[in-house]
């Protein structure tokens, strides 16, 4: 692949007018972010529940497509948490794409297992060992919300889905990227409002172990963990929203992602434009991409 150049973040910016659609935004340093289209959603959804919470976007392994997927929910119709987690969608919501500029969708895929009562924050990795994609989620089932997964291999047929991970706690909010070593997984204990540290040598949930963080375990009111490695270095970058303060998104680095250790980065250190970043995905991408999705930045002016 090409040298990395930036980062293209989608998201959604709260429960208001269109606020539950597709937004981007693009960096060249991951922590810098500029509003494309003018601060209007680049993609909207007319279907389901005509809202698109907690978006991902995905590279092809064979880098000539992208995915990106959501949650079918919008909470400013007025339904509220309780129907939205218990007789909410079971669908995910699917956009693609060959250049970043031009999107096919949405279309809607039922993954959610019969009886749950929502599927949330939908995201993808690609399994290396089953050479598919595997899309895992929250769904509320018997009362308590756990991690499922389905497997794919171009987004057009599924497996059946499946239990991935559970707790004694209502989990929802994973997040896993592949390094040298193995994965490291981020979820949400939706009980405590909390970020949990997970490494795995693959992605069978028997192979992940806890890891110790002083940070995120000092942390409450946080979720939509989100994490990605910087281009020009060594370090990763953290991102939790903080939903209980209303403050949107919060950054966070280290270059040992097994320590647990992160540094919380100052305001000073970062800028995430003029929209809320909720709930989202981030994905590095190379020059030529950034140019093309930087087209949309001059139609915002």
């Amino acid at each position: 692949m090409k040298d990395l150049y930036g980062y293209l973040f989608v998201h959604f910016t709260g429960e208001h007018k269109d606020g539950e659609q597709i937004y981007f935004s693009l960096s060249e340093d991951g922590l810098h972010w500029k509003d494309l289209n003018g601060g209007k959603p680049v993609l909207k959804s007319t279907i389901g529940e005509k809202g698109a919470r907690d978006p991902f976007i995905i590279r092809a392994v064979n880098e000539k497509k992208y995915w990106i997927i959501a949650t079918d929910l919008r909470i400013e119709a007025g339904k509220g948490w309780d129907v939205a987690q218990h007789g909410g969608s079971r669908d995910i919501l699917i956009w693609e794409s060959k250049d970043l500029v031009n999107w096919e969708g949405p279309r809607a895929v039922t993954v959610g297992v019969p009886g749950a009562g929502c599927v949330w924050a939908p995201e993808v990795i690609y399994d290396k060992e089953k050479e598919m994609y595997m899309i895992f989620f929250a769904s509320m089932t018997d009362n308590k919300q756990k991690i499922y997964r389905t497997f794919t291999k171009a987004f057009s047929s599924f497996t059946d889905t499946e239990l991935y991970t559970e707790s004694d706690n209502h989990i929802i909010d994973s997040t896993i990227i592949s390094t040298k070593e193995g994965y490291y997984r981020y979820t949400k204990d939706e009980t405590t409002k909390k970020i949990k540290a997970e490494f795995g040598k693959d992605l069978e949930n028997s192979s992940f172990k806890l890891i110790d963080s002083k940070t995120l375990g000092e942390m409450e009111g946080v979720e939509g963990p989100e994490i990605f490695k910087f281009n020009d270095r060594d370090e990763y970058c953290l991102i939790v929203d903080r939903y209980a303060e209303g403050k949107g998104y919060l950054p966070m680095v280290t270059n040992d992602l097994s320590s647990g250790k992160f540094r919380v980065l100052d305001e000073s250190e970062f800028d995430l434009g003029e929209n809320k970043k909720r709930h989202g995905g981030i994905m590095t991408i190379t020059k030529d991409e950034y140019d093309a999705l930087k087209k949309l930045l001059v139609q915002s002016n």
